[in-house]
């Protein structure tokens, strides 16, 4: 036998106590060049099924793993053949054993008297049900990086996840009371990596149950387009999860036979930056979407113009606009105004909503707007003028939409 290993029957007496019944938890801890590794096995509950989870702490980093019995019992032959000096503490519902390897190889064993413990596997489903976890989701995940290759989270994904989750949450309300069509063609508009464009996808598919759902993500940038046409082939969704490298502004439906549809349902965007949102808005209008789902980013355009009117507001808040902090928020809040009245006055109703919280994106503010009344009612397109004129200014979106807009803001403009 070599130095440090355990004898044959303190092995088997190891298996025994942690693979039999009445197993409550082994604890190892290794020292070695001033460090230590501790490993901490447990029988847990998950989803109906006995489990066992590993905690292994090393240098300060923890890592948890689960493990089904053949998994547990090749990580035991593991613990077991570990060298140098350790402790090791093994609990069971009928006592308990502890042995203790010194630095010069000695073996030191001490057994508990008989015990009458209840030895109880406490259920582990603790996961937060989230759409991303409401469906079979571990390929997808994995597919966008949002999970490592054991299924974590990436903890520099963290956010991206949340805020996905929570949009696709907002999805799920919009839905839940609504007619489903035969056809749903949902629009991406600046989809970036697709994180949200796939899950869209699923979730609408696995989750709530459309049928024949085609999603479309379009952006400018050739890398990103390519990639995640790569994705869609890995996920074998090529043909209902399409992209396009073009200028939304310039886009049409109609050159992508790849996607026939001729309607659009929903048009999303999910922190496209400053007027790039702007453009996904006039887009989800012109396109006759019935919902409009989406979180501004970075938003400048507004900035470049408040306070150089001379008008009564900007002289009255001259104080709060030479703060460049304070100057940049309010700028934020009026745009969004501005945004969510003209959707109100182009027949849409819109709530204005923080969809994640802020530890997830400073940027959590979100749009969202369902078509279903009557454009050009006197009360938005007041409260629009009213605040347009405020401030002397001409926002993007109805510069944008103009042709639109006009008959109604003409019928109560000055």
């Amino acid at each position: 036998m070599e130095k440090f290993e355990l004898e044959d029957s303190l092995k088997e007496e190891s298996r025994a106590r942690t693979l039999g019944e009445g197993f409550r938890k082994l604890v190892q801890t290794v020292r070695r060049n001033g460090t230590t590794f501790k490993i901490a096995l447990r029988p847990v509950e998950i989803g109906g099924e006995k489990r066992f989870q590993a905690e292994m702490t090393d240098a300060g980093q923890v890592q948890v793993k689960n493990f089904d019995a053949n998994g547990a019992a090749e990580g035991l032959e593991e613990i077991i053949a570990q060298r140098g000096a350790r402790e090791l503490h093994l609990m069971t519902a009928t006592g308990d054993l502890h042995l203790r390897v010194t630095k010069k190889g000695h073996v030191l064993v001490s057994r508990s008297a008989e015990l009458a413990r209840v030895a109880k596997v406490q259920p582990h489903d603790r996961v937060k049900k989230t759409p991303l976890n409401s469906f079979e989701s571990l390929a997808l995940l994995k597919a966008l990086e949002l999970a490592d290759g054991e299924g974590k989270i990436r903890a520099s994904m963290r956010g991206k996840y949340d805020q996905v989750n929570e949009f696709l949450k907002i999805v799920g309300e919009m839905l839940a009371d609504a007619p489903r069509p035969e056809h749903f063609t949902v629009v991406d508009c600046g989809c970036g990596k697709s994180y949200l464009t796939f899950a869209l996808y699923f979730y609408l598919t696995e989750v709530l149950g459309y049928r024949d759902v085609r999603v479309l993500g379009i952006d400018r940038r050739e890398d990103v387009i390519g990639a995640s046409r790569k994705t869609a082939s890995r996920l074998d969704v090529a043909e209902r999860v399409v992209f396009a490298q073009a200028d939304l502004s310039t886009f049409d439906l109609a050159t992508l036979p790849e996607l026939p549809c001729e309607t659009v349902d929903m048009v999303v965007s999910l922190h496209a930056c400053d007027t790039a949102t702007d453009e996904a808005l006039a887009r989800g209008v012109e396109w006759q979407a019935r919902y409009i789902v989406s979180a501004p980013c970075c938003q400048h355009e507004l900035q470049k113009t408040v306070g150089k009117a001379g008008v009564a507001a900007e002289k009255t808040f001259a104080g709060l606009l030479r703060q460049g902090i304070l100057r940049e928020r309010l700028c934020d809040i009026l745009t969004d105004s501005y945004r969510a009245l003209i959707l109100r006055i182009l027949g849409f109703r819109v709530q204005v909503v923080e969809f994640v919280s802020p530890d997830a994106t400073a940027r959590n503010i979100l749009l969202r707007a369902v078509y279903g009344v009557k454009s050009g009612q006197p009360q938005p397109v007041s409260e629009y003028l009213d605040l347009r004129d405020c401030w002397g200014v001409t926002p993007w979106l109805e510069t944008r939409l103009a042709k639109i807009l006009a008959k109604h803001l003409a019928r109560f403009g000055s």
